[in-house]
């Protein structure tokens, strides 16, 4: 069950948020207070539903509420539709519904979020993105407040590992088609699934955010990039039960600095290879992060067996590594779950991959493993000053299977290639 309302110059839209209207340097500031929200995150408030307000246009503005329960929707459904404007979310906590802004529209629009949006605990579960934005230019999430996915009871539900056809819960946030984009100060904790998706995307910056989740929550990733240009990550703390951050097919031009991550995952590029025409990966540049106790440090993973494409030009930099069980990993048999069939190898081509300055300590004596494809063995790999310990004080040690490269002042007893 669903519901969509469509801006028009001369026509009323209706907000499904609760507000009173300020202009602010020729915009238009957006609170959610005044129309009788009450911020205790458990009031029903359906009934306030068809408040309305002059807005002016921008484009067409499609907004789409996603109904999928028997159970009534509660509290704001905060939207926005003019360029311009700020909506302005502060003063307690808000249970939220599954929410969708569409455009197109050129923006600029901000969001400022400086309370706490709740999503359902038990509802909803078969929607795919609890916040949606898509089809926007300049948009801006902002604020110190906070996204709570309340994730537990979805987790104690999530079958994929037994279900490779398990339909994902929702994420927290998500970018689609979204240019010159921006999401900073705001944390994102418990989601569902992923905590913040970007896909389809081009220059989108996310900056000063924490992420977390327990570190056995399940598919809760920190921040997944996909099929997406020119994106820049920065100071960002992030600990999950899954990949703090992950790149996926057709991403390009990627900045990753100053992320502290773990628990989790580790950094990792891929799964790469899983469906046919999937686009390359390259020009990503992962440098001075902090990654801590995590089972992955930097993974690059690829399916065997899989269709060809590439994954090229990769720079990770003056990486501090501490209590990570796999510090660094290519690893093109990756099956998750037994999935696959084991039958033949992955034709994903990895080729000039750079490890410069990598250090700290590794749970295990081995601390690279280059676990290649025999079809198309990776080739290029430069690994330069790579000092990981174990236990505290003794040199730790790489394996290699179908690789070409260089190690070159490494603390490796045996430096394969």
């Amino acid at each position: 069950m669903g519901f969509s309302l469509f801006s028009h110059p001369r026509l009323c839209l209706f907000v499904i948020l609760f507000v009173s209207v300020s202009v602010v340097n020729g915009g238009h500031t957006y609170h959610i207070t005044n129309y009788g929200a009450k911020p205790n995150g458990k009031t029903d408030s359906s009934k306030l539903w068809a408040t309305s307000i002059d807005l002016p246009p921008c484009s067409p503005l499609r907004v789409r509420i996603t109904r999928r329960s028997s159970l009534p929707i509660v509290n704001p459904q905060v939207v926005i539709a003019d360029s311009g404007s700020t909506v302005d979310i502060s003063g307690g906590e808000f249970l939220l519904n599954p929410v969708r802004l569409s455009g197109p529209c050129a923006g600029p629009i901000t969001f400022a979020v400086w309370g706490v949006l709740k999503a359902p605990e038990k509802t909803f579960l078969d929607s795919s993105d609890w916040i949606l934005f898509e089809d926007l230019q300049r948009l801006t999430v902002t604020g110190n407040g906070v996204l709570d996915g309340q994730g537990a009871y979805a987790w104690s539900v999530n079958n994929c590992k037994v279900n490779p056809n398990c339909e994902p819960f929702p994420t927290n946030l998500k970018f689609e088609n979204v240019i010159y984009g921006r999401i900073e100060g705001i944390t994102s904790r418990n989601s569902k699934f992923f905590n913040i998706k970007i896909v389809e995307s081009q220059h989108v910056e996310i900056e000063n955010i924490r992420i977390t989740a327990p570190a056995d929550s399940k598919n809760t990733d920190g921040i997944h990039i996909g099929r997406s240009q020119f994106v820049q990550i920065n100071n960002v703390d992030i600990g999950t039960g899954d990949d703090c951050i992950s790149l996926g097919p057709g991403t390009t031009n990627v900045v990753i600095s100053q992320v502290n991550c773990g628990p989790g995952h580790g950094i990792s590029i891929g799964s790469i290879g899983e469906n046919e025409n999937e686009e390359d990966v390259s020009g990503i540049i992962v440098k001075n992060c902090n990654i801590t106790g995590t089972t992955n440090g930097l993974r690059i993973k690829t399916w065997a067996p899989s269709p060809p494409s590439k994954v090229y030009n990769i720079t990770y930099q003056d990486i501090s590594l501490n209590g990570v069980k796999n510090p660094i990993l290519i690893d093109q048999h990756y099956c998750p779950n037994d999935q696959c069939q084991h039958q033949g190898e992955s034709s994903v081509e990895i080729s000039d991959i750079r490890y410069l300055n990598i250090y700290g300590s590794s749970q295990d004596e081995l601390s690279a493993k280059f676990n290649c494809s025999g079809k198309v063995p990776c080739k290029d790999i430069k690994i330069k000053s790579l000092n990981i310990v174990c236990n505290g004080h003794q040199p730790t040690k790489a394996a290699c299977y179908n690789f070409n490269g260089k190690f070159d002042h490494c603390q490796c007893p045996n430096r394969c290639g």
